[in-house]
């Protein structure tokens, strides 16, 4: 079955490392124009768009920091003048955090994740619904986590930005549907990136142990449930929560 994507313009933000960049490649293996948002890694977003034309994929790659307006704003005009539309957004930027208990956090702590995820997710949407209005359709892709369901140690601030991501994202569903445009959120459980390269090994075996799947979760599994949902097969879905976790929400 045509998944559609092979005429779609599809920006992916935070996408030069980890899950991004999963998600990139795997757009453009499905025919997708992917714009690979980077903030400070320019030499592997560069790699990833190499990779991605030498499999006869096309795109570019943007430096913006998704927190600032002005910055936003004219990665969207760019892409805008240069392929006429954006078909998809896939908010995926990664907003730093401590981990570490309550008690030890500090109120700019829980602020700055909250803040930085939030303002992330609302520049970008803002910036890419007025093409989409204007055309009536689009997509919108939110990233989230599973620990914004089922608590986590030290993750807190995590927690509660990434509950944030989900609350806002049906209420946008909900508004945005009559105008042809759908959003959802992907929740990945424990996913095999830098991000938990410091974790002990032992750690992460008794957490594949844990998983009905017994495995931990690779880039290329969150990259199939965000094809899908951009993809044709996934047009009368909005407002869900999809968590990409080996079925560990089970137990």
């Amino acid at each position: 079955m045509e998944l559609g994507l092979k005429d779609k313009v599809i920006l992916v933000t935070g996408a030069s490392r980890g899950i991004g960049a999963a998600i990139a490649a795997a757009l453009a293996d499905h025919g997708a124009t992917v714009i690979i948002n980077y903030l400070h890694n320019k030499e592997t977003a560069a790699q990833i768009l190499e990779t991605i034309r030498r499999n006869e994929g096309s795109g570019m790659i943007y430096q913006a920091d998704v927190r600032d307006k002005a910055q936003v704003d004219a990665m969207v005009g760019s892409i805008l003048q240069t392929y006429g539309k954006i078909d998809v957004l896939v908010n995926n930027a990664n907003i730093s955090f401590p981990v570490k208990p309550f008690t030890e956090l500090t109120w700019n702590d829980i602020e700055s994740k909250i803040l930085g995820e939030m303002r992330a997710l609302y520049q970008c949407s803002q910036a890419v619904l007025k093409d989409m209005i204007k055309r009536r359709q689009g997509r919108l892709i939110f990233i989230s986590s599973g620990l914004s369901r089922r608590p986590g140690y030290g993750f807190s601030a995590h927690a509660a930005a990434k509950s944030a991501v989900d609350g806002i994202a049906k209420v946008m569903a909900l508004e945005l549907g009559g105008q042809g445009i759908t959003v959802n959120v992907v929740g990945p459980g424990l996913t095999l990136t830098d991000a938990v390269a410091h974790q002990p090994s032992e750690g992460l075996r008794l957490a594949a142990e844990a998983n009905p799947l017994k495995r931990i979760g690779q880039p290329g599994d969150i990259a199939g449930a965000v094809v899908f949902l951009a993809s044709n097969l996934a047009e009368y879905i909005t407002g869900e929560y999809i968590p990409v976790n080996g079925g560990s929400f089970m137990i």
